[in-house]
């Protein structure tokens, strides 16, 4: 509804969209075989880079245990320090950019997650100008397994109803859609990761990190992922112009993600668009509330393009 895209000339209609709208959480221990797909080992940590990755998205989730202490979900909230070992719930920043015209585009999100329920609630912002127009109501997008609720959408949908997405019809899996990739999703595409190389720690927020870059492939990131976002995933495989897409992830000294940016790769029938998504998580622990849509709150008739 918000976006249709293909392998071949549907990147244009992808990044439209965007400017106007603005793992693995399974078991710890997976990996992938062959010596093809290992990562250069973390000498400076003693833990290899490529597993390190993969257990991003389970660490968020609370369902195994980080480096040195666990990371248990439902303690209290982390400063932000880096010392704290909680899970399960994070603080989220979101920005995605892309260039379209020669004009850089960037939509801006702001809010809170569960990783363990897969539920979030960000307020997105649309930049000036972005739908022709100086100023722009923020969005608030709720995310769910397999839906995004957005309201405050405009082109026709009554202000006080929202418009639900099924996120398993978009051939992007929602992974740029709604303007905002969802932080599991962006964890989740970690468990994809084949090759993975470790550039050293760095200083992220006042939080101690390590950095590591490589590349995701995403069918195999959508077989990796559990149930909630399988589904996303698998889409977001067919949908792609790249099976693969390159990263760049920080992780704590708890193992648990910080920020990741990907780098979407859109096939257009001029040169190939890109679109970057960036994902920052801090304050785990906090609280996360989140109430989907009744039906009759949810906008069913036609929806006017911008």
């Amino acid at each position: 509804m918000v976006v249709r895209q293909h392998r071949s000339g549907g990147g244009a209609r992808a990044v439209c969209a965007l400017a106007v709208v603005g793992v693995m959480a399974a078991t710890a221990g997976c990996s992938a075989g062959g010596g093809g797909d290992r990562a250069v080992a973390d000498e400076r940590g003693g833990a290899d880079s490529l597993d390190a990755v993969r257990r991003a998205a389970a660490l968020l989730a609370g369902t195994v245990s980080g480096t040195g202490t666990a990371a248990v979900a439902g303690t209290a909230p982390d400063s932000g320090t880096g010392t704290g070992t909680v899970a399960g719930t994070a603080e989220v920043r979101t920005s995605m950019e892309t260039a379209a015209g020669g004009t850089r585009v960037t939509i801006r999100g702001r809010g809170t997650y569960d990783f363990r329920t897969r539920t979030g609630r960000l307020t997105v912002v649309l930049p000036k100008d972005a739908a022709g127009e100086d100023e722009h109501r923020p969005i608030t997008e709720l995310l769910a397994p397999g839906a995004l609720y957005m309201k405050n959408r405009g082109a026709g949908v009554p202000a006080d109803k929202w418009v639900r997405v099924d996120t398993t019809a978009l051939e992007d899996g929602n992974l740029v859609t709604g303007g905002v990739t969802d932080p599991m999703a962006a964890a989740e595409l970690l468990s994809g990761a084949r090759q993975v190389t470790y550039e050293g720690k760095t200083d992220l927020a006042g939080v101690a990190v390590r950095h590591y870059r490589g590349t995701a492939d995403i069918g195999l990131a959508a077989r990796e992922a559990a149930p909630g976002s399988r589904g996303v995933l698998a889409a977001a495989a067919k949908g792609f112009s790249k099976d693969t897409v390159p990263f760049d992830a920080y992780l704590d000294e708890q193992g648990r993600l910080r920020k990741v940016r990907h780098r979407f790769s859109f096939a257009n029938e001029g040169p190939a668009v890109e679109v970057v998504s960036t994902t920052l998580l801090f304050g785990f622990g906090v609280p996360v509330s989140v109430r989907l849509p009744d039906g009759p709150d949810i906008y069913t008739g036609q929806i006017r393009q911008w």
